[in-house]
């Protein structure tokens, strides 16, 4: 199933976010919308990866992918022990998790409403 962002603010950040993590094979790859709801961001990405270093991997990539194309400088956590990474791009804060640790986590149950994602 395509993850397709929605229109409005951040939605063509959130485009990119998407396709690169896709294109990482980022697995489970979850946007959670933001906003009226919160104020660290617009959107919400959640997506794990196999391992520590396909974590770290996707990661970096998206953080010099998004400053390539937008300009914008992401700040980013957790990249060197690669379980939780999580990249704040102002709009769009994203978490790539590898399996375990986002089970124990669960952070889309705590965002999603109804299971709207």
């Amino acid at each position: 199933m395509p993850n397709t962002a929605p229109a409005g603010k951040g939605s063509e950040l959130l485009e990119l976010i998407l396709n690169s993590l896709e294109n990482d094979k980022a697995e489970d790859i979850v946007h959670v919308d933001l906003r009226g709801r919160s104020s660290i961001g617009d959107f919400m990405v959640i997506c794990s990866g196999r391992s520590s270093r396909q974590v770290a991997a996707m990661s970096e990539k998206l953080v010099e992918r998004i400053k390539a194309e937008t300009g914008r400088t992401s700040k980013i956590e957790g990249k060197d022990t690669g379980d939780w990474v999580l990249i704040d791009t102002g709009d769009v804060v994203v978490h790539v998790f590898r399996p375990e640790v986002r089970e124990f986590y669960q952070l889309e149950k705590m965002w999603m409403q109804g299971g709207n994602a």
